[in-house]
């Protein structure tokens, strides 16, 4: 199906920014369980309006919100029907803000947790995508995933023709043990895409850690590399991509405020700065909300805009000729 930019209502940015063509590629698909689904399994577990999708409310620390999201995630996610559910859900609502590539972050010891089998997990997700829209599916692990069980799967996840990629996610502080950058080189050499969280909740080293032992090129978050220059210069130089999520790390007081996120210096330094939502489940946001944040609260001009929604089709592991087309109508509707 061809995809044409949507005629506008107005020509407000807002009307601008639902109609542009998007990317999302830091998007957990646990922490993207739509919460209505929820609601409707169990109404007096899930109350309609919970206390943490509240515009207000900020999460105290990591461990409680991780806490919170598998808890809410587990409910739900019990094998590869149910997620086939949620994302054919997931996938239409980033239709309708007219995404077109999606980088989906599944996370790999829910083979364990719930006894499925991984290369069911994908196809459910991959066959939730309705037409137009291009879905990387890619296989999240936490430093402490080399289990009894999620170790053999570890060691063979390079030869998975069906996985994009790989992600390091969750509590940066653990060790970086020495399964991880094995497989990050094997991935690496079988050309998957190769991500790290970093900089969120661990300084700038750690962002130095995953580039110098697992040679990413995507950076999760990265928010805290700002204080150090020489990895700011490092970054901007190599053309690291920092996958970046300004309203989780407002909610996760990562950031103080989103009007001192680093998200303005970086793009101003020239790193290369995407934008994307994280794990909606928790933050009750979309992917509109956080262009008109950076609108709204930093200054972001609709130039900037269009370059930082150019960013996500221009690394984006697609055809060519479409990631020209997809650029080109970002310029239509948001440059002067």
């Amino acid at each position: 199906m061809e995809w044409n930019a949507p005629p506008l209502a107005n020509d407000s940015l807002e009307s601008r920014i639902q109609a542009i063509p998007k990317t999302e590629t830091h998007l957990h698909i646990e922490g993207a369980l739509p919460y209505e689904l929820l609601h409707e399994l169990d109404s007096d577990r899930f109350p309609e309006k919970p206390f943490f999708r509240a515009s207000g409310y900020r999460y105290p620390n990591f461990v409680e919100f991780e806490t919170l999201l598998i808890d809410h995630a587990v409910a739900w996610y019990t094998g590869p029907e149910r997620y086939h559910q949620a994302c054919k859900r997931i996938f239409a609502g980033l239709a309708e803000q007219n995404v077109s590539y999606i980088e989906a972050s599944l996370h790999l010891p829910m083979i364990e947790f719930i006894g499925a089998d991984g290369h069911e997990l994908i196809h459910a997700i991959k066959s939730a995508a309705p037409e137009g829209l291009e879905v990387k599916v890619i296989g999240g692990l936490t430093r402490d995933s080399y289990s009894e069980v999620m170790g053999p799967v570890i060691e063979e996840l390079h030869k998975w023709d069906d996985l994009d990629g790989i992600d390091l996610h969750g509590q940066e502080w653990l060790e970086l043990e020495a399964w991880a950058p094995t497989l990050w080189h094997r991935c690496g050499e079988a050309g998957k895409i190769l991500k790290a969280h970093a900089g969120e909740f661990g300084g700038p080293e750690s962002v130095t850690e995953v580039l110098d032992k697992l040679e990413v090129t995507r950076i999760q978050h990265g928010v805290r590399a700002i204080e150090d220059q020489d990895l700011v210069n490092r970054l901007r130089d190599q053309g690291v991509v920092l996958d970046m999520c300004p309203i989780s790390n407002e909610k996760l007081q990562v950031v103080s405020s989103l009007e001192v996120h680093p998200i303005r210096s970086l793009h101003d330094l020239g790193v290369i700065c995407t934008i994307n939502t994280d794990d909606p489940l928790c933050f009750s946001n979309t992917l509109s909300d956080e262009y008109l944040a950076l609108s709204q609260r930093l200054d972001f001009s609709s130039d900037e805009l269009a370059e930082i929604a150019k960013n996500g089709f221009r690394h984006a592991r697609m055809d060519e000729a479409l990631k020209r087309k997809r650029m080109a109508e970002i310029d239509s509707l948001l440059t002067i």
